[in-house]
């Protein structure tokens, strides 16, 4: 399977990675809104950086649920 229709998988059968996905794509959706603007004061500036970590971490983790399902694929 791969990575895309694995995505698509989880996102039906495992609720952590479906509420991990669905919260990065709020974080998204906040970003795009911040992009949009033409000039950023710093209060907005630094919550684009908060942002931007948060939507990080976030995939970081939905990463460690797709590797263990690709290793759990390969072994049985």
């Amino acid at each position: 399977m791969d990575e895309a229709a694995l995505k698509n998988h989880l996102m039906e059968t495992d609720q952590e990675f479906s509420r991990l996905a669905l919260e990065h794509q709020g974080y998204e959706r906040q970003l795009e809104e911040l992009v949009r603007r033409v000039y950023l004061n710093p209060e907005e500036k630094l919550r684009e950086s908060v942002i931007k970590k948060k939507k990080l971490a976030l995939k970081d983790q939905m990463q460690v649920i797709i590797h263990r399902h690709q290793m759990e694929d390969q072994t049985g």
